[in-house]
């Protein structure tokens, strides 16, 4: 089977290959993969960000397919059936624990990037019968962290929720506030995408290169409220000012270090307005089904910027890199 092969971390490693069809084990199934979704975990996989890993790897954390075998004592899947597996693939419900991180697809084994993967069946959510492979493929991480944003965040009709950028996991948000009556407001540095989540529902938009003290903004658009919650996908360099735009009990929820990963953030709002911070480490299988669910009871269809195919896997990387995208940069494995 083709597939793609890091060997060092450098996007110029992504290379395709030929390699045997893996076949399944005890409790797995083998999966015809037709789309991966590309998430910053692989990005930084791909450039060395992520810390030393086992290579070669066959990357993507997220991919959509459908299943074509059965291994033993797996009884409740059929041939045939679409499906996406969760990134983590041991944390299959309730509390993480240390040993569902060790188990990441993408990471730690094989992911998305191959023609054919073994995962353990009981990783798997069924792919709603309007979603395409490009879209269900966006599913098992951006979603999911999305989706438990909304949930953690307690989001309801009338809730505001900041998003600081306008990549996958905001638009999914963006997607599920506004499914639950939420008001929404997204930072950017582009009006030109400003103008595009306005369209797709988003009620304000920020241009924080234009207005470097957005968090007073955030302010004075909810008559001193603040947000109820803030994704917080940046990291060191908006830590602060999150705080400062949230509202009393609210919510931050911290999804991404692209703007440093060492806070230095002033203690006192904390405790003050009695915030809840709360870390995201994707979702299980029973987040994944949930967010799915909501995405099925909503209609909500993934946005997706732009496809690349499997023979542009590095263009794809490198268009992610740049950070041009609104909503999820998809490579299509049957091109």
């Amino acid at each position: 089977m083709h597939a793609i092969q890091l060997t060092a971390p450098t996007i110029d490693s992504l290379n395709i290959c030929d390699i045997p069809i893996p076949q399944p084990g005890y409790g797995e199934v083998v999966i015809r993969q037709h789309a991966v979704s590309l998430n910053y975990l692989d990005l930084a996989l791909a450039t060395g960000q992520f810390g030393a890993i086992a290579q070669p790897i066959i990357p993507g954390a997220d991919s959509a397919g459908e299943i074509v075998e059965l291994g033993a004592d797996v009884s409740n899947w059929h041939v045939g059936e679409r499906v996406v597996p969760g990134m983590m693939y041991s944390w299959h419900t309730g509390v993480i624990r240390p040993e569902h991180h060790h188990a990441l697809r993408g990471v730690t084994t094989h992911g998305g990037l191959a023609q054919y993967a073994v995962v353990p069946a009981a990783s798997l959510v069924r792919i709603p019968d309007f979603l395409s492979w490009q879209q269900a493929a966006t599913l098992p991480v951006a979603a999911t962290t999305a989706w438990n944003a909304i949930v953690r965040g307690k989001i309801q009709p009338g809730s505001t929720i900041l998003l600081l950028g306008t990549g996958g996991v905001s638009l999914f948000a963006l997607q599920f506030a506004k499914a639950a009556g939420a008001r929404v407001i997204i930072l950017s540095s582009s009006n030109e995408k400003l103008a595009r989540v306005k369209e797709l529902g988003a009620d304000e938009g920020i241009n924080y290169h234009e207005e470097p003290e957005w968090d007073r903004l955030v302010l004075k658009l909810t008559n001193g409220h603040g947000a109820d919650l803030v994704l917080e996908s940046v990291g060191a360099s908006t830590f602060a000012k999150s705080v400062n735009a949230v509202a009393y009990n609210g919510t931050i929820f911290v999804i991404g270090f692209v703007g440093g990963a060492e806070l230095n953030v002033p203690v006192l709002p904390i405790m003050q307005k009695m915030l809840h911070i709360v870390g995201n480490n994707t979702g299980s299988t029973s987040d994944l089904r949930g967010a799915v669910r909501a995405i099925e009871a909503a209609a909500i269809e993934p946005e997706i910027d732009r496809i690349f195919s499997f023979a542009e896997t590095q263009n794809a990387y490198r268009y992610l890199l740049s950070a041009k995208h609104v909503g999820k940069v998809v490579i299509s494995l049957n091109e």
